[in-house]
């Protein structure tokens, strides 16, 4: 793995041609973790309207919009061939539910590119994670793919608050231009190998903090949380060593730092879902409350259906998925939950 490096100010810019594609919160956070290090930053964005807006205020219209842009750090196009065309390094920030629409305009030549997911969620087309998703469909291999995980709230960001981020690589090289790209005063860039494992802790926990909110939304207290998160990390290790076994500590940042903020955070969408639901809200109607797509819910559904294909035991992830998707009453099935963590 490669050495630990910290984060120092630079005063010259990077000219490795990177494109962000998405527009929606994490997407802009990346464009302005981007713009610290690279002199242009490309943006996919997903409609001519966005796109105008952006040209014309220098600033997403609907997400994020205190993030101001210097008209020449960015150059903002709806057309994702011309920018992977003409990049090496491409982010990838949409909903994970939307990726698949992305990405299958692409039709240009991407061989030797660098695809990083910044993405949390799983591809409803084939009902798996972004890394097989690119792999299968793409043939976009393990060495040219790179995983954007850790705690690292989009709006701390904006605010440019210290923030951690891991990014899993299968290549020291490709860790190295990536840690060049994104580290700066305000983020920090922890290395790791863990491709696989990162992504599904990245999942896992926006499906953990549903039931963190659920629990909020109940009214149970700090007390009651701090022994939920604690069981969730236990259960994330269970998840992720039935899945990829492989050396990984889940008490790293990437593992248990991001399920702590997502749980606790009143930034954290899922959580957020979850409070609603807790509070008396139909899913249906906290989904549609929401302006922001809550990765958890999603994912609930194919993480739940591996930990049965696989025997795991998931109380947690089994209750959450009852409440979500099989309309069982929030206040029951945490009653029954609470006598199965310790």
């Amino acid at each position: 793995m490669a050495k630990k490096k910290t984060s120092e100010p630079k005063s010259v810019k990077h000219e490795i041609p990177v494109v962000v594609v998405g527009s929606g919160t994490f997407a802009t956070a990346i464009v302005k973790m981007l713009v610290e290090n690279c002199k242009t930053v490309h943006w996919c964005v997903r409609n001519e309207y966005v796109k105008g807006a952006i040209e014309l205020r220098h600033h997403n219209p609907t997400y994020l919009t205190s993030v101001s842009f210097a008209p020449k750090s960015i150059k903002v196009t709806t057309d994702i061939n011309e920018l992977v065309s003409a990049c090496e390094v491409i982010v990838l920030a949409t909903p994970s539910i939307y990726l698949s629409d992305a990405m299958d305009k692409m039709t240009c030549d991407y061989k030797d590119k660098i695809f990083v997911s910044a993405i949390k969620g799983i591809v409803p087309k084939v009902n798996d994670v972004v890394a097989h998703y690119l792999k299968e469909c793409f043939d976009i291999g393990f060495r040219n793919q790179a995983v954007l995980a850790g705690p690292c709230h989009a709006e701390e960001v904006a605010m440019e608050r210290l923030s951690y981020i891991t990014i899993a690589t299968v290549e020291d090289e490709v860790s190295e231009k990536l840690f060049n790209l994104f580290s700066s005063r305000f983020i920090n860039v922890e290395p790791s190998k863990d491709i696989l494992g990162n992504e599904y802790s990245a999942i896992l926990k926006n499906i953990y903090a549903i039931g963190a909110g659920i629990a909020s939304g109940l009214g149970y207290g700090d007390n009651f949380t701090a022994v939920f998160v604690s069981n969730a990390i236990r259960e994330m290790e269970i998840f992720l060593e039935a899945i990829y076994e492989a050396p990984r500590d889940v008490n790293e940042s990437a593992y248990l730092g991001d399920l702590l903020v997502t749980a606790y955070s009143l930034f954290s969408r899922n959580r957020n879902l979850g409070n609603l639901i807790g509070k008396g809200y139909t899913v249906k109607s906290a989904i549609q409350s929401m302006n922001m797509i809550a990765e958890g819910y999603y994912a609930a559904d194919s993480i739940y259906q591996t930990s049965k294909d696989k025997k795991m035991k998931t109380p947690i992830i089994d209750t959450i998925y009852g409440i979500l998707y099989e309309e069982k009453n929030a206040e029951k099935q945490f009653k029954k939950l609470t006598t199965k963590l310790n």
